[in-house]
C-alpha cells in the first residue's frame, strides 16, 4: 500500500511541484556526526551556507508547519483579541494526540497563536484554521500560495497543524520560511517565550515550550519550531547565535526523542571550535606589538 507521503510526492511530481529526492547539496564536516536524515546551517547575515545533509530532500515536517500557520494568520491581519473556541471539530481523530485545552475552552486568537507556536497546540492551530476567513480549505490555500511567493519548490501543506504527514518541504526550503518567518516579531516573541499560563474559569492551564534549549541560559534564539509524527521523526527549526554567527539551523526525521537537541550542541560546538580555531590562526599571524620603552623600565 503506497503511504501518504508517497501519495503526495506522485501528486505533487503530476501537478509539476518538484520534489527532490535525490539530495542536491549535502556538506557535512569530516567528524560532524548528525543523526538528523536532512540538515541545514545557514549564516542569516550572509546567506553562507555552513553545512548541508539531504538539504533539498522534500520529507514530512510535522509542526514545524505552524511557523507557515503562524504567517498567514498575521498576513490576513485579523483581529488578534477575537475569542475563539475549541470546539470538536479541533479534536484530533487522526493520531489522537493528548491536549491540554479541553472542548469549550474560550481563548483569544493571539492566545491560540502563542499556543500553537510555543507548546505546538494541535487543538489551537487548528481553531485558528478553522476561524480563518473561508474556513481551513481557504487556511491552507493561502499557506501554500505564501510557499510559493517565498520560492518554497519542495512545500506543500494540507492542513494548519502538521498532523498529516503531506504537508512536506526540505530543509533548504525550510531554512528560507525561518527567515521569512524572522520578520514578524509576534512569531518570534510567542515561539521562544519558555512558558506561559493560560486562565480557564477557576483553572490555570501551564504550557511549556517544545524546545528545552529555549531555557537554557547558554542558548540565544530567537526563533524556535518543533515537530513530530512518526513519518517525519523529530524535527527542529530555530535561529540562534553560536560564536559570532546569527544562523539558521534545520534539522529533520531525526531518531530518538532528544537526538534533535543532541544534534544542535554537536553543531553549536563544532561552529565555536571552528571559530576558535580561526582566531587562533590569527593570533598567530599578527605580529606581538612592541612595548613602549617607558614601560620596559
Amino acid at each position: 500500500m503506497v503511504s501518504r507521503f508517497w501519495a503526495v510526492v506522485i501528486a505533487l511530481a503530476l501537478s509539476g511541484i518538484s520534489v527532490n529526492l535525490d539530495a542536491a547539496s549535502s556538506r557535512v564536516p569530516r567528524g560532524l556526526r548528525l543523526r538528523s536524515a536532512a540538515a541545514v546551517v545557514q549564516d542569516e547575515r550572509t546567506g553562507e551556507l555552513l553545512l548541508a545533509k539531504q538539504a533539498d530532500v522534500a520529507m514530512p515536517i510535522a509542526s514545524i508547519t505552524k511557523l507557515m500557520t503562524a504567517m498567514v494568520i498575521l498576513d490576513a491581519g485579523l483581529d488578534m483579541e477575537e475569542m475563539i473556541v475549541i470546539d470538536n471539530k479541533d479534536k484530533d481523530t487522526l493520531r489522537h494526540s493528548t491536549s491540554r485545552l479541553p472542548v469549550g475552552t474560550r481563548l483569544s486568537r493571539r492566545q491560540g497563536l502563542l499556543l500553537a507556536l510555543m507548546a505546538s497546540e494541535n487543538r489551537a492551530a487548528h481553531a485558528l484554521g478553522r476561524t480563518f476567513p473561508g474556513g481551513i480549505d481557504a487556511m491552507v490555500a493561502s499557506m501554500n500560495e505564501k510557499a510559493r511567493s517565498l520560492g518554497l519548490m519542495e512545500t506543500h501543506f494540507v492542513d494548519p497543524t502538521g498532523l498529516r504527514d503531506e504537508n512536506v518541504s526540505s530543509a533548504q526550503d525550510l531554512s528560507r520560511l525561518a527567515e521569512a518567518a524572522r520578520q514578524y516579531p509576534q512569531i518570534s516573541v510567542f515561539s521562544t517565550q519558555p512558558e506561559c499560563t493560560i486562565k480557564r474559569g477557576r483553572r490555570l492551564l501551564h504550557f511549556a515550550n517544545t524546545n528545552a534549549l529555549v531555557r537554557n541560559p547558554r542558548w540565544q534564539i530567537g526563533l524556535s519550531k518543533t515537530g513530530y509524527i512518526e513519518e517525519g521523526g523529530r524535527c527542529l527549526v530555530m535561529q540562534t547565535l553560536l560564536g559570532q554567527r546569527s544562523v539558521l539551523i534545520v534539522l529533520l526525521n531525526s531518531s530518538g526523542k532528544h537526538t534533535h537537541f543532541a544534534d544542535a550542541i554537536r553543531i553549536r560546538q563544532w561552529i565555536e571550535a571552528s571559530e576558535s580555531q580561526k582566531r587562533v590562526g590569527k593570533s598567530m599571524l599578527t605580529p606581538e606589538p612592541s612595548t613602549p620603552a617607558s614601560l620596559e623600565e
